[in-house]
């Protein structure tokens, strides 16, 4: 077992796993450096003497206290030492130990997170005035390159060689993709239409939710000066009375550029069948779901994480309507088969695609950029991907994140950060400039300029309750339980 921070730090996947080795009656167990799958532990206390790894969580229950587990190495526990013990609770942070996953002298690519490049560009840089990769520095397209091959091939290696289906399931598809019509995803289906079989469809999971409060304030203007009280009579009058309208209330911001993008997929990529997932979540579906997904998601427990969590459990679960025709009410049924979901989530943390990157520079410069580049590369492991295995976990598919391959995150951590981004350029152009230039350059014409659209506002998963647009994403929700 000695040997286990040398293999491990060969694995570029995700991983968690939990091994016993009964010789020495010790128990093993970790996740990759980016916590890319979930595993929740319990540690033994006075009320709860207990000790407890699970992927999976029921939500908040008073028999157990359970936490994402650290990605800053891997755990060993003595058993043997514990048992002999008797006394678990006291006992048990002195018989876990934390094995450094570096060895002396030993390169492993894979057992943590590169650095960012903290060299500055030089004092002003040269704009790039679009989208036009003819016209690029030499170095820049050279990275534009460098990008295109590396994503490629992590896109490759996750859609290819999944387990062959049933009889009754060939001619459907095997791979979806988390769809928004956004640069991040539409990168990602293009590059999966490269390592597909012609003949095998791709599913495009598009997730719209009919939202009380985004329709009201469509049909009856602002109504941000009336009281709470009085807002929340009006939004459940009108869900009772039928007010709402359902032919537009699922045409969202991720809808209308999905939509588009999927024009722009038939003119470049000829002979593929898109199946574009039209999954429409009515208010009460989605309210009814809650106390599951909020269960799924726990230790997550802030409004974020919930109508993030939310957009993922339906979008996954796959079960919507196709169109026929161009006609526009010509759809039929339709339930992805796919177990392989292709996930877009690391690009702008990666590339600097949030707005936080351009107010880092505009208070402290190229320094500022960098340093808050850094700060997400470190925060990735601690914030959201065991929530999302696990959401979509529970309908059984597996989410993929190509661009956090392990490989395609040194790269990027590894060039100058002007390469990346350019913060004084437009929204549209500067944010994750090299990630627009390299969809510019396969074709992707449309989507390259296509601004960024956070997943619960594009898809309205977020603030669907009067009063709550005023409420901070990391606030604490209420469980439905909760008076």
């Amino acid at each position: 077992m000695d040997d286990l921070p040398f293999l491990l730090g060969r694995i570029e996947g995700p991983y968690a796993f939990v091994y016993y080795h009964a010789e020495s009656r010790k128990l093993y167990f970790a996740r990759d450096p980016l916590g890319r799958r979930s595993l929740l532990i319990h540690k033994p206390s006075l009320f709860n003497p207990y000790f407890l790894l699970a992927s999976v969580s029921v939500g908040d229950d008073q028999g157990y206290v359970m936490e994402e587990l650290s990605t800053d190495g891997i755990f060993c526990l003595d058993v043997g030492q514990l048992c002999e013990s008797k006394e678990i609770t006291q006992h048990f942070d002195s018989s876990l130990t934390c094995i450094s996953r570096h060895i002396d002298q030993q390169i492993l690519p894979f057992a943590q997170l590169g650095r960012v490049n903290t060299t500055l560009p030089p004092d002003a840089p040269p704009l790039v005035p679009s989208l036009d990769f003819a016209i690029v520095p030499r170095d820049l397209a050279i990275a534009i390159d460098h990008l295109i091959d590396h994503l490629e091939k992590s896109v490759m290696l996750r859609v290819q060689n999944i387990p062959g289906r049933t009889s009754s399931e060939k001619g459907r598809a095997q791979v979806a993709v988390l769809f928004s019509g956004g640069i991040d995803s539409t990168m990602l289906a293009f590059l999966a239409h490269r390592h597909i079989p012609l003949d095998e469809p791709i599913d495009l999971l598009n997730v719209a939710f009919q939202n009380p409060r985004k329709i009201q304030v469509q049909t009856d203007g602002n109504i941000g000066a009336i009281p709470k009280r009085e807002k929340k009579r009006q939004l459940k009058a009108a869900v009772i009375n039928g007010a709402v309208k359902e032919s537009t209330s699922y045409m969202v911001p991720d809808r209308v550029t999905g939509l588009q993008e999927v024009e722009e997929f038939k003119r470049i990529c000829p002979g593929r069948t898109w199946n574009f997932v039209e999954v429409d979540v009515p208010y009460e579906e989605s309210q009814a779901a809650r106390a599951t997904v909020e269960a799924i998601m726990f230790p997550g427990r802030t409004v974020m994480d919930l109508s993030l969590a939310m957009a993922l459990y339906f979008a996954s679960k796959g079960v919507g309507r196709v169109r026929i025709s161009a006609a526009p009410d010509d759809y039929q049924p339709y339930t992805s088969t796919a177990r392989v979901l292709l996930n877009g989530l690391g690009s702008d943390e990666l590339l600097g695609g949030y707005g936080r990157h351009r107010t880092a520079y505009a208070t402290r410069g190229w320094q500022g950029v960098v340093d808050e580049l850094q700060l997400e590369l470190d925060r990735i492991p601690t914030r959201n991907l065991g929530r999302d295995d696990r959401v979509i976990s529970s309908h059984g598919k597996e989410t993929r994140h190509p661009f956090l391959s392990l490989t395609v995150v040194s790269f990027l951590a590894g060039l100058p950060v002007h390469l990346k981004l350019d913060p004084r350029l437009e929204l549209g152009l500067g944010d994750k400039m090299l990630l627009r230039l390299a969809a510019r350059k396969v074709g992707l014409l449309e989507a390259s300029v296509r601004k960024k659209k956070a997943m619960q506002f594009g898809s309205h998963s977020a603030r669907m309750e009067a009063g709550e647009a005023e409420k901070r994403g990391d606030l604490m929700i209420r469980t439905v339980s909760e008076p």
